[in-house]
């Protein structure tokens, strides 16, 4: 299958491959089943899948927003355990030369700097295999977890705080229309406030080869 999004990616401690390949749907739903995610879905302000079928739905439609390159959805894992970790998100507007970012990780791992070496690694495929311009990235205001985790790799690669946003995500599954505190990176902040070193523990690739595009 050709692809825009690299098929596999690669961080210090994580490893990065699309979802609707790396993961089974009933072993994601029994994340969903056991009550692991009851906190996970309460902060994106949705619900825990209720059905296998929910699942499956869920995966099908994020393989074919990879295929048509609209957004690619990776499962994330521990490099050393294999341990599956969460779900990362790219949300490409091609005609912008924009990405969001997206993410959920398992309650299990919260506090490890998950996150913000998620982030490095989605950064690094935004600016250098597909050469975007931004980076956009948001919370709801009241998710001081996330603001916190956001404003320090913001800060990190010279981003800026851009301000809410109302209304600006659809109504979940436990509320209405909310509002989004908003924060961009350009490529050029993040080219001047990468390390050398975090940039060389980074590796992308590519079907069908496989090998690396970096």
């Amino acid at each position: 299958m050709t692809t825009l999004f690299p098929t596999t990616v690669d961080s210090d401690r994580l490893r990065f491959d699309p979802l609707h390949d790396a993961v089974a749907p009933l072993d994601l739903y029994e994340y969903h089943r056991s009550g692991e995610m009851d906190a996970v879905m309460r902060s994106l302000g949705e619900t825990p899948h209720a059905t296998p079928r929910a699942t499956l739905d869920d995966i099908t439609e994020s393989r074919e927003a990879w295929t048509a390159g609209e957004r690619a959805t990776y499962a994330i894992t521990l490099r050393a355990t294999e341990e599956f970790v969460g779900v990362a998100e790219l949300w490409v507007e091609w005609e912008q030369r924009k990405t969001s970012f997206g993410i959920w990780l398992r309650e299990p791992f919260w506090g490890r700097g998950y996150s913000a070496e998620r982030a490095g690694a989605m950064a690094y495929v935004a600016f250098e295999p597909l050469d975007l311009e931004l980076v956009s990235v948001g919370h709801e205001p009241d998710n001081e977890r996330s603001k916190r985790s956001i404003e320090r790799y913001v800060e990190t690669y010279g981003g800026q705080y851009d301000g809410i946003v109302r209304n600006a995500l659809p109504a979940g599954a436990v509320g209405g229309p909310r509002d989004l505190r908003t924060y961009t990176i350009s490529q050029e902040q993040w080219r001047e406030n990468v390390s050398d070193e975090e940039r060389s523990t980074i590796r992308t690739g590519f079907e069908p080869t496989g090998e690396s595009a970096d």
